[in-house]
């Protein structure tokens, strides 16, 4: 199942291309299990899930760490009927079992819970949208209720969620929040916007 992420990297200081150029090296760990295409507007990232988000959280935190203002910003897809398959995305064994809703929100919870800690306080605002299943608004308030449990929710605002914690956790939750809702074989997509280091945090 072809999947992959259009992600642009925000860093708000006159040094802007010192950190994004040290940024986009924690990146080289993932060049041989990701696709990596890089324009003047953002870097595309295709590969399996798990690898996409792995290689976002090191990009965003390797960039915040600065102490700089930095935002991130990304689109991230599975399953698009109008995307070739890649064969550098393999298979998920998390997106190919069609488990109980009440199973998948236990599995995400406990990723959550063990994911390891960066020190790098984040704030992050997603929407998710499963595409094309008539039952999508059960995957889409089981995903809530998941959100609710995670640590990490602050709040519901206007068309998306607001997380805030450690980046990874912030990270762990979406990334389960993408594996584990929707039709396995069906067309999820995500709309982020990571943020750290704000001068106005709410």
């Amino acid at each position: 199942m072809f999947s992959g992420a259009q992600v642009s990297l925000y860093p708000m200081s006159d040094n802007f291309v010192g950190i994004i150029l040290d940024a986009v090296k924690a990146l080289d760990p993932y060049r041989d299990r990701l696709r990596i295409e890089i324009d003047d507007i953002s870097t595309l990232l295709v590969g399996p899930p798990d690898i996409l988000f792995a290689a976002m959280h090191d990009l965003f935190v390797a960039a915040a760490k600065t102490g700089e203002h930095c935002v991130l910003s990304t689109a991230v897809s599975r399953g698009c009927p109008g995307e070739p398959d890649d064969a550098i995305c393999g298979s998920n064994p998390s997106l190919g079992q069609a488990e109980p809703l009440a199973d998948r929100i236990t599995a995400a919870l406990a990723a959550v819970e063990t994911t390891a800690e960066t020190g790098q306080p984040t704030a992050a605002q997603f929407s998710l949208y499963v595409m094309g299943i008539g039952s999508h608004m059960d995957e889409i308030y089981g995903c809530i209720d998941f959100l609710k449990r995670s640590g990490t929710f602050d709040r519901a605002k206007n068309f998306c969620t607001r997380l805030s914690g450690d980046a990874g956790a912030v990270f762990a939750t979406i990334r389960e929040a993408f594996y584990r809702f929707g039709d396995p074989d069906g067309h999820v997509t995500l709309d982020i916007t990571m943020s750290a280091n704000s001068p106005t945090k709410a």
